[in-house]
């Protein structure tokens, strides 16, 4: 059963995203998903809530006293949506769990500062050779100096950019209704099916 982790300490970088379209792609494929979410602001498990029941279904995490416990029977994937601040004893747990570990970032100098030293943490970690790493460029815009800066410090780190994502109101819009990319006509979204498609090689690859 992979389990796919997505972190960052930093909030605000789409990690809730990235969890919850990853999640649907998931579901869209006829898995039997199960959607962790151990950040306090529950973001995920409040998206969920605003999930249509006629779509493909995705499970919550089930919690208790704040520990990171065994997935529903019958689980064939999971996706965890972590807090900010993810560290020491918790980022342990994490690890110990995770087959991938994705880490969102955008191209902002403070997201870039947070992302630097956590990758550098992840990449010493005890466990780092047991689980395979990458990073998402979150809602990226195309030629533009931020853009340029992101590109330029992406470089410097060790681990793989996946993904890059553009900045579109898609995301937001789908997030307010529990929809997916993958529960829209793909007509509709031809763009953001495309940024997907190495980030779902990526997940696939054995």
């Amino acid at each position: 059963m992979p389990v796919i982790v997505v972190a960052n300490p930093k909030g605000g970088v789409g990690k809730s995203t990235l969890s919850t379209q990853i999640a649907g792609w998931y579901a869209s494929q006829g898995h039997a998903v199960m959607l962790g979410d151990v950040d306090r602001q529950q973001s995920s498990r409040q998206w969920l809530a605003l999930r249509p029941p006629a779509l493909a279904p995705i499970r919550p995490w089930e919690v208790a006293h704040d520990e990171i416990v065994r997935p529903p029977k019958g689980t064939t994937h999971v996706v965890l949506d972590t807090p900010a601040g993810l560290h020491g004893r918790r980022l342990d747990e994490v690890m110990k769990i995770a087959d991938r570990l994705l880490v969102p970032l955008q191209p902002s100098l403070f997201d870039i500062q947070a992302s630097h030293a956590f990758v550098q943490q992840l990449v010493a970690h005890k466990r780092a050779d047991r689980v395979r790493m990458g990073l998402v460029a979150m809602r990226v815009r195309e030629h533009t100096l931020a853009a340029e800066q992101l590109q330029q410090f992406l470089a410097t780190l060790p681990l793989p950019v996946v993904a890059q994502l553009r900045d579109t109101q898609n995301y937001v819009q789908l997030a307010a209704r529990g929809l997916t990319l993958w529960d829209l006509n793909p007509q509709r979204i031809p763009r953001d099916l495309a940024q997907w498609q190495p980030l779902l090689a990526w997940l696939e690859a054995p």
